[in-house]
């Protein structure tokens, strides 16, 4: 497929990579540690199901644990995905933010996802990575819907909580995404282990089939330039 033969282009760690590297040698994930009270460290069973469905699903050679990995750490280029999750406050230092800014320009990618509460912190702080951007949501053509797995409206609706359909945002840096954002959906949830929030098969397949869309993305370098 295409995808295969597109370039992972990861910054100052691992420069280009073609994608089928990814099958042969193991990369790693990792979540994203911050500071201000908010439980970063939710949802301890989604990533490891994410990726083991992403190996069998996508013939990727991902470590079996995510790591993790904080805002300001040098170690943050060590990952070309990372994840953020979430109920409560987060909060950058200004040291975080410029980290966190380099990491994303120099190839990375982050996904934030909303476990409800998230949504009025984590706004404010990515002002202070890219000052001069907005979250925009993304239409449904967009390629991170049409991966191996499509998504003919958006990202899919995992848990309720406020009535509000589920929206996928994205913050987009000359052209290329570099975050993508899943707002009242609860993605992380559905990649728990089933008996965690006993939902049904087919909900849980739909989490995991989006979350590997991202992983899929996130490891393709080559962006158009309206960045669809």
């Amino acid at each position: 497929m295409i995808w295969i033969c597109r370039l992972l282009c990861f910054g100052l760690l691992v420069g280009k990579i073609s994608f089928a590297f990814a099958q042969e040698n193991q990369l790693k994930i990792a979540k994203l540690k911050y500071n201000g009270g908010g439980d970063w460290y939710a949802n301890k069973t989604s990533l490891p199901n994410l990726i083991a469905f992403c190996n069998k699903n996508l013939n990727l050679n991902l470590a079996p644990q995510e790591e993790v990995v904080e805002v300001g750490s040098p170690e943050l280029f060590a990952y070309p995905f990372v994840h953020l999750t979430g109920h409560g406050n987060v909060v950058f230092s200004d040291a975080e933010a410029q980290n966190l800014r380099k990491y994303l320009l120099s190839g990375g990618f982050l996904h934030i996802d909303d476990n409800y509460g998230l949504d009025k912190f984590i706004r404010l702080e990515m002002k202070k990575v890219f000052p001069a951007l907005d979250f925009v949501e993304l239409p449904y053509n967009h390629r991170i819907y049409n991966q191996k797995f499509k998504f003919e409206k958006g990202l899919p609706k995992i848990h309720e909580h406020d009535g509000k359909p589920a929206q996928g945002f994205g913050l987009f840096y000359e052209g290329r995404l570099v975050c993508f954002y899943s707002y009242e959906c609860d993605l992380g949830n559905g990649w728990e282990d089933q008996i965690i929030y006993n939902d049904p098969d087919e909900v849980r397949q739909k989490a995991l089939k989006m979350g590997a869309n991202l992983i899929m993305y996130a490891f393709s370098a080559v962006h158009s330039p309206s960045g669809e």
